[in-house]
């Protein structure tokens, strides 16, 4: 009987281990970002703060700027194996392994960086983005925008016609990226954003596209001086996940990981907004001019490159689809 006693406590006592070792279980979880001190990297606090403390330890985050983990095409094929969890570039290099990420790229949607906020948290939005990716095992567990797009080259863009023989860095190779430009009379150029600093240094390019906070965060003010913003136009940035490393982690933790993702998001509506006044001040500080184009050239760009959709939605139903989605939220949200 005591021998007997002896055993169920020794099988007790082995499952109470397992069951502490189980509960106990560190899930690592890397992200990537391309870009250093910005809303994207004060998003990342926020998320870790609040999975780390409501895990209770078990979900570690790690988070890594200014590509420490690999140039953003290396993270995005690093988060389709599983290498890498999570990575957070704009929208537009991740069209290879998800077509419908292009419709981020049409201007014209967004009024405001608060507008953007509001079409994107819409829950029937939300709902469609989910979608983005599943058959790939990847999705985008946030998008925000990060800021106005904005052009940078040593021949300033003053209107339309400035971009007539200009080689541009844009954020992908997609049609929307690459065909407007085509359509303005420049030479789109798809680049990671880590390579672009030497290129421009080298005379390589002419000018780049960008987030505002990137011209700043890497003070490009040292090579030209001359930004302009890009009219109605806004780089989306979203967190691309592993659809099997979410599942690893059971219900409870995943759970965590989402909600809080989605609390994190309010940073680009706040932390965001607010730096937009101290990235335009740090930009004229060091002898940088923002430019806006009149509002004929701004009608102008719009005109040329929205000119470039009926075709193109005509060979892609599902950007139609998407694209429609999006601009139903708009006109809800819209002042």
């Amino acid at each position: 009987m005591k021998s007997m006693i002896v055993r169920l406590a020794t099988i007790l006592a082995v499952s109470l281990f397992a069951m502490s070792a189980s509960n106990a279980q560190q899930f690592t979880m890397r992200i990537s970002s391309p870009t250093i001190n910005d809303v994207v990297q004060e998003w990342a606090k926020v998320f870790k703060e609040g999975v780390e403390t409501r895990s209770k330890g078990r979900i570690k985050v790690e988070f890594y700027p200014a590509n420490q983990l690999g140039q953003i095409p290396a993270t995005v094929e690093g988060v389709a194996l599983g290498t890498i969890q999570m990575t957070i570039p704009a929208t537009g290099f991740f069209i290879g392994i998800e077509p419908r990420f292009q419709v981020f790229d049409i201007p014209g949607l967004f009024d405001s960086v608060e507008h953007a906020e509001k079409v994107l948290n819409d829950p029937q939005i939300r709902k469609r983005l989910s979608s983005f990716g599943e058959s790939k095992g990847v999705e985008p567990l946030f998008t925000a925008v990060n800021g106005p797009l904005m052009i940078l080259a040593y021949k300033p863009i003053r209107q339309v016609a400035d971009f007539q023989g200009q080689k541009i860095r844009v954020a992908g190779a997609a049609p929307l990226q690459v065909k407007p430009f085509e359509k303005l009379g420049a030479s789109p150029l798809s680049m990671p954003l880590g390579e672009v600093l030497p290129a421009m240094q080298n005379h390589t390019i002419d000018g780049l596209t960008a987030a505002f906070t990137v011209f700043t965060a890497f003070k490009y003010y040292d090579i030209a001086k001359g930004l302009t913003y890009l009219p109605k136009s806004y780089l989306v940035a979203s967190g691309l996940v592993n659809r099997a490393f979410m599942k690893s982690l059971g219900p409870e933790l995943e759970g965590i990981v989402r909600d809080e993702a989605h609390k994190a998001e309010k940073v680009f509506s706040t932390r965001g907004v607010e730096d937009l006044a101290r990235i335009q001040a740090d930009w004229k500080k060091n002898g940088g001019e923002l430019i806006t184009l009149s509002p004929a050239e701004s009608k102008r760009y719009l005109d040329d490159v929205t000119s470039l959709l009926p075709p193109m939605m005509a060979s892609n139903p599902q950007l139609k689809e998407d694209y429609e989605a999006l601009l139903a939220a708009a006109g809800k949200y819209r002042k």
